[in-house]
């Protein structure tokens, strides 16, 4: 194995073992940041020039650099390896051997500490987009599933009893609303990613006359994290806080595969799953098992251990930069994955549910329609109470009500949100909203990237996994 290299050293080997220990199972984390750790470069290199600390013709040479190095990662010829302590030194390493002097300048007023927050910030920001475009193809999957099947009637449950007459409408837009909460609560987590760490060092700032704004607007970012100290005071914080949103987006997604794995068996069988959203079993040929859905319940409590993996490193430390900042990224990368995995997978499901109205229209006996009953007699004069009363005693001795019809049933309900009331094109119009926002912030973004790497295409890239 090569000799490492670290950025500490001074040209010297730390003993591998040591490195290893301290290093060696954040590397394949660590490696995917490798290209958002040339792009931040490039925008530090922004912010050298408009400070005076690099002359118009080192910036040019050092830009150029990297964005050859950009191009290297995107080929995958330039990667993190076994010799090479994390992306940081991954990165210098190769551009010093191509602009040798020049190349060990990049560091010039920053430390990995604010390079990493850096590094992760821009990383989210696409990952954030990316799993909020996702949160919105499910709510628009279950919109058009409640169109489609909105005056289909089934039981509502409280206790996992029978309680009232609810709708299949009902279901899939009280969940299309509950994911759209979630998507919109991101512009509020979006304005603390949307900060530039960069100038603020380890914690303590340079004694040199760096201008940060310039750094943070070649970067795209709409402001800095002001005070240099609150960079890493705010590591975990800002780690906990997206893990949080991904929990809230998988609550709802765990919650959806719950009623659907149950629903689809074949004691409830309101709902029916196709040959492509089931599995086998390797001894008994009837199953159709649910393993789509089971794995989506599975992630999203995963993703709540992820948040609290970071809520404990986080929680136990003083001021200042520690070690423990490293463990952060794999919760926080690995939650990112899992809520991608969920959202995906449910809404390609969703919209090749099959429906069974004959078993949905049965599962609505007497009890389901007892409180109609109730309901009924109240318009017709009797006070409440004794409604109620008289149809308790009536059901205890064994009386079935007659159903209203269908659209009696949905007559009844006309108040906003109810079953005859879904407002379904409210829900469209903020889904309509939520992805303008979304749309404007993935067209700045990506047009930052851009900018640094001196393209007119697209920067956007997934490395290999």
């Amino acid at each position: 194995m090569p000799a490492a290299t670290t950025l500490w050293g001074a040209g010297t080997s730390p003993d591998q073992g040591f490195l290893e220990a301290t290093a060696g199972e954040d590397r394949p984390w660590d490696a995917r940041l490798l290209r958002w750790d040339v792009l931040g470069s490039l925008g530090h290199v922004e912010g050298l020039r408009a400070s005076g600390l690099l002359s118009r013709g080192e910036h040019a040479r050092l830009r150029a650099g990297l964005r050859r190095a950009l191009t290297a990662v995107e080929r995958g010829t330039l990667r993190l390896g076994p010799s090479h302590e994390d992306v940081h030194t991954t990165v210098e390493d190769w551009l010093t051997r191509r602009l040798p002097g020049l190349g060990e300048r990049l560091h010039t007023g920053r430390s990995r500490n604010d390079q990493v927050a850096c590094d992760l910030r821009l990383l989210l920001k696409d990952r954030l987009l990316t799993l909020a475009e996702s949160a919105l193809a499910l709510v628009e999957a279950l919109l058009a599933f409640a169109g489609e099947h909105g005056s289909v009637l089934l039981p509502g449950y409280t206790h996992q009893r029978r309680a009232m007459p609810s709708s299949l409408g009902l279901w899939a837009g009280a969940y299309a609303e509950g994911l759209l909460d979630t998507a919109e609560a991101l512009e509020a987590l979006w304005r603390r990613v949307d900060r530039s760490p960069l100038g603020s060092a380890a914690g303590y700032g340079v004694p040199l006359p760096l201008r940060r704004e310039a750094a943070a607007r070649a970067l795209g970012f709409a402001g800095l994290d002001r005070n240099v100290a609150t960079v890493q005071g705010g590591r975990g914080k800002l780690e906990a806080a997206v893990l949080f949103w991904c929990t809230q987006l998988g609550h709802e997604a765990g919650r959806l595969a719950q009623d659907l794995i149950l629903w689809s068996a074949e004691e409830f069988g309101y709902l029916t799953l196709p040959a492509e959203l089931a599995t086998g079993s390797s001894i008994m040929p009837h199953k159709r098992n649910p393993d789509l859905f089971e794995l989506t319940r599975g992630r999203a409590a995963a993703i709540e251990a992820d948040l609290a993996a970071v809520l404990a490193i986080k929680g136990r430390l003083p001021s200042g930069y520690h070690r423990d900042f490293q463990m952060l990224k794999e919760p926080l990368m690995r939650g990112l994955d899992r809520t991608g995995a969920m959202l995906t997978a449910l809404s390609g499901a969703i919209p090749l549910l099959g429906v069974n109205r004959r078993r949905c229209a049965e599962a609505l006996d007497a009890g389901a329609l007892a409180t109609d009953e109730v309901m009924r007699r109240v318009e017709a004069g009797q006070a409440f109470r004794a409604a109620y009363r008289e149809v308790k005693l009536e059901l205890g001795r064994g009386r079935d009500f007659e159903a209203p019809s269908p659209p009696r049933l949905l007559a009844r309900r006309r108040s906003t949100g109810g079953l005859g009331d879904l407002g379904l094109a409210e829900a469209r119009r903020r889904l309509r909203a939520a992805r303008g926002w979304n749309n404007r912030e993935r067209r700045r973004f990506d047009e930052a990237m851009r900018r640094l790497a001196g393209r007119s295409v697209s920067v956007r890239w997934e490395p290999a996994r």
